[in-house]
C-alpha cells in the first residue's frame, strides 16, 4: 500500500511540475513577444518621429548607449546625448531578427539590422545592433542599454 501511494505522490509531484514548466514557457513566449513588438513599435516611431524621440521615448531612466567615439553614455546624459542629435537629415529604421527573454519575463535582449537612409542621397547605410530590454512596473518594455555596428550588405536584411 506504502508504495502504491508513494508512487500516485511521485506521479503527482511530476505531474505539476511539467504543468508549471508548460506554463512558464508560456508566459515567456509570451514575454517574448511583447519586447520584440515594443523593438518594432520603437523602429516605428523612429521612422515616424525622429530617432531623437524615438530614442528618449523608449530609453529607460538609467539607460546606457554605447556610441562610436564616446564612452557609455548613461542616465541624464544618455537624454542629453540625444537631444543634441541632429535627425531631420535621416530617417533610421530597423528589424528585430530574435530575442531572448529572462525566466522572469522582465528583461531580454533584441538583434537585428538597422537601414540609415540619409534624405539627401540615394544611398543607404546598414548594421546591425542589439538593445537589452526591462519591463517597467506599469507593464512597458524600455531598453537599458543599445549598441550598433556599422556595416552589412543589403544581403544582411534577408
Amino acid at each position: 500500500m506504502n508504495k502504491i501511494l508513494i508512487a500516485i505522490a511521485a506521479t503527482m509531484m511530476f505531474s505539476s511540475c511539467l504543468f508549471k514548466r508548460d506554463k512558464e514557457s508560456k508566459t515567456d513566449a509570451f514575454a517574448k513577444l511583447e519586447m520584440m513588438e515594443a523593438d518594432r513599435k520603437f523602429s516605428k516611431m523612429s521612422e515616424e518621429k525622429g530617432m531623437k524621440a524615438a530614442f528618449i521615448e523608449y530609453l529607460d531612466s538609467n539607460g546606457v548607449l554605447l556610441r562610436p567615439g564616446h564612452l557609455p553614455i548613461a542616465g541624464a546624459d544618455a537624454v542629453d546625448f540625444l537631444i543634441q542629435q541632429n535627425d531631420s537629415e535621416y530617417t533610421m529604421t530597423w528589424e528585430p531578427k530574435n530575442g531572448v527573454i529572462a525566466r522572469s519575463g522582465e528583461l531580454g535582449y533584441t538583434y537585428g539590422v538597422y537601414a540609415l537612409r540619409p534624405s539627401t542621397k540615394d544611398t543607404v547605410i546598414y548594421g546591425t545592433y542589439v538593445s537589452i530590454w526591462k519591463k517597467e512596473k506599469g507593464g512597458t518594455w524600455k531598453f537599458v542599454l543599445d549598441s550598433g555596428n556599422e556595416g552589412i550588405g543589403e544581403s544582411g536584411l534577408e
